[in-house]
């Protein structure tokens, strides 16, 4: 039987690509319900961007999933012990948060199940993706044949796809597109170890990427930096 709807889960982490994929998303026809993780991530300003961005850019519904990867640790992002680099390095970082794509995407496929939603949105980005392995199209696909045979929508043929429309696109492209679609981007928080209050340390490689990116663009940085 053919869905009367067009459901899509989309991660919105409150960032600057997540937000542009959620107004990628709605452009297309999707209902789009929002999750936002608070797995002891370094700064939680990002959480409060993710509240706003949906309220403003009309999402059906926002959820906030709570779990700790700091009881693991391994990044800077979860590690307050581990400092964030403030300089360009080589290889896989540490703010590279191990798994941390494949639990969202796990637990957005478990949403998906129970929306009966037809997409799963994730902005994810192999151009300037600063080197982590779980933002390349190879895990992208590895994923999506993983949720084609772990669920019962993709046994029975009618599985979300997981779409990455960010995934071939640089800072600048990504900024541009969602800049059309009217993204707020005074409103996003990029940045690795942001105040409370969602300032901008202008140091990390998130915040070099994204200053970077709206230079390229010819686009203002709206961003507040400390």
């Amino acid at each position: 039987m053919a869905k009367k709807y067009k459901r899509a889960v989309v991660l919105l982490s409150g960032g600057l690509d997540s937000s542009t994929v959620l107004a990628m998303a709605q452009i297309d026809g999707y209902d789009c319900y929002t999750l936002s993780f608070n797995y002891g991530q370094r700064s939680a300003a990002e959480l409060a961007a993710a509240v706003v961005i949906s309220q403003q850019q009309r999402a059906n519904e926002h959820r906030v999933i709570n779990f700790d990867l700091g009881s693991i640790g391994g990044s800077a992002l979860t590690d307050t012990r581990l400092d964030v680099p403030e300089q360009p390095t080589g290889g896989i970082p540490i703010t590279y948060v191990p798994a941390r794509n494949t639990i969202f995407l796990s637990f957005a496929l478990g949403y998906a199940e129970v929306l009966d939603a037809s997409a799963i949105f994730v902005g994810v980005n192999a151009v300037d993706y600063s080197g982590y392995p779980d933002c390349r199209p190879e895990y992208i696909d590895a994923f999506q044949a993983m949720a084609d045979k772990a669920t019962r929508a993709g046994v029975e043929g009618h599985g979300p796809a997981v779409v990455a429309p960010l995934l071939k696109m640089s800072k600048a492209e990504i900024i541009r597109a969602g800049a059309a679609l009217g993204v707020d981007y005074a409103q996003t928080v990029s940045c690795y170890q942001a105040s409370s209050d969602g300032l901008a340390c202008g140091r990390c490689d998130s915040c070099r990427l994204r200053r970077q990116g709206f230079g390229d663009a010819g686009v203002a940085d709206p961003t507040r930096y400390a």
